[in-house]
């Protein structure tokens, strides 16, 4: 790749980008299914690229950048500082605990419901299928088409050969699952009010509708907090996030390449960014008093809309004919867990915002961070519920879990320990149920029309 292929590429990108707003804006079925442009536009990409008609001059890479705007999208999140006040600590410190302990259950189920049916139902039913195949769901949904290929070259390197197509095309199937599920369920929860920051179409307004803002309802994206003379505020404000997200990057690289250890990129430069929060400090005596959080979660913003482009365009739809049937049982039954992980486990373990932080992690279980996003950005745009702060802090503990499962997976399932990997992720998933009842996270009682918002601190009041 050189930067002029870059160029091109985001050319392209903005090109369909600003046609998928100027969709949004006229047509009323975009509109009543509050479908972001830039999600058209990944359509568009998608439609117009080289997986279909060809006729756009993307590079080869387009699949990348997704992975890398993820990284500068935290660093935002983690450059405007992360608070607890002294009012709601608990209530901060229940709300994590349970997302925690919610996000662990949705891989751990993943792991073990899925390939305890394709061992004892689809290998029934396709006698060839090895027992193997159940944790193409889990690499592909959750994983997403990186792990998917990853685990797909493990398997073949045991001796499966279709293993990569097979887990391609389980990640592709996970990704129209989030997409158009998603979408379904946002419609299903705004009929019943189980909103809090987005309303049913009929009662929200015209700018909400079209994406177009009137000009006696405009407002400032921010202020110039520093002199042009000296350096545009902008570029001041840019820099502050490509600093934590770059040095992300080659930490995490570091971390790798010297000790073997994988962590998610976007949460190492959370981690720097919030550490610059601090260092740069919030007095009179501080830097961050020149640091306008408006102009940073618009940046953060900007970029979300090109990842969930570029997460879209690049999506790959690889078919395998021949394993049809026991693949869309596979998938069905991947379905069942993240329905069942949205509607009974999701406002059973989530009091506050109970909908927006599920949505959030039934779109990023299956398959792709950018359909996680996009779905909670039609339900928080501006992310109110804390539901991105939330996962860059507890992201991390899922890591060992799936460490575990993509590397020792495979040599498991086929070597003779299906059940043993199986019973591992069983456990899990029950112990996290032990431990939501144990810390009374647990709110079924509570009818879902009466959860309340994430409190807001007192500067977003």
């Amino acid at each position: 790749m050189t930067i002029n292929t870059l160029l091109v590429d985001f050319a392209c990108a903005s090109i369909l980008i600003l046609i998928g707003m100027f969709l949004r804006s006229k047509i009323t079925l975009f509109q009543r299914s509050f479908i972001p442009a830039s999600l058209l536009a990944g359509f568009l990409g998608l439609l117009l690229g080289p997986e279909f008609l060809n006729v756009l001059p993307f590079s080869g890479e387009i699949g990348s950048y997704a992975g890398v705007i993820t990284i500068f999208v935290f660093a935002a999140i983690g450059i405007n500082g992360f608070k607890f006040s002294r009012r709601n600590m608990k209530q901060d410190l229940n709300r994590m605990g349970a997302y925690a302990v919610y996000k662990v259950l949705i891989i751990t189920l993943q792991l073990s419901v899925p390939i305890a049916f394709s061992i004892l139902v689809i290998s029934r039913i396709v006698p060839e299928i090895n027992y193997g195949f159940g944790l193409l769901i889990a690499s592909g949904f959750y994983g997403g088409h990186g792990t998917a290929a990853a685990v797909g070259d493990t398997f073949e390197n045991l001796g499966w050969e279709n293993a990569t197509d097979l887990a391609m095309t389980a990640a592709t199937a996970g990704i129209l699952v989030g997409i158009f599920g998603g979408l379904i369920f946002i419609k299903w929860a705004t009929k019943k009010g189980y909103t809090h920051y987005v309303k049913d179409f009929s009662e929200i307004s015209s700018d909400f509708r079209t994406g177009l803002i009137n000009k006696d309802k405009r407002v400032s994206m921010g202020t110039e907090t520093v002199s042009p003379v000296a350096i545009d505020p902008l570029v001041f404000h840019v820099a502050l996030l490509v600093v934590p997200a770059g040095l992300g990057y080659l930490l995490n690289s570091y971390i790798s390449e010297t000790w073997g250890l994988e962590f998610p990129t976007f949460t190492v430069a959370f981690i720097i960014a919030l550490l610059m929060y601090l260092l740069l400090g919030r007095g009179e005596k501080g830097v961050y008093k020149y640091v306008d959080s408006k102009v940073v979660d618009r940046l953060g913003s900007a970029a979300t809309d090109y990842l969930v482009f570029f997460g879209v365009a690049s999506i790959q739809l690889p078919v395998v004919a021949q394993y049809w049937l026991p693949l869309t049982l596979l998938v069905l039954s991947g379905i069942v867990v993240v329905v069942g992980a949205l509607v009974l486990i999701g406002p059973g373990m989530t009091y506050e915002s109970w909908f927006e932080r599920s949505i959030f992690v039934y779109g990023y279980s299956t398959g792709v961070f950018a359909v996680g996003l996009t779905l909670l950005r039609i339900v928080d745009p501006k992310n109110k519920s804390k539901t991105l702060t939330d996962t860059a802090i507890v992201g991390p503990l899922n890591t060992p879990i799936e460490l575990f499962a993509w590397s020792a997976g495979p040599f498991m399932l086929l070597l003779g320990q299906h059940w043993t990997f199986v019973g591992i992720f069983t456990i899990a998933s029950v112990a996290c149920f032990v431990v939501a009842r144990m810390f009374k996270w647990w709110y079924w009682k509570i009818p879902l029309d009466q959860r309340p918002p994430v409190p807001l601190d007192d500067d977003e009041k």
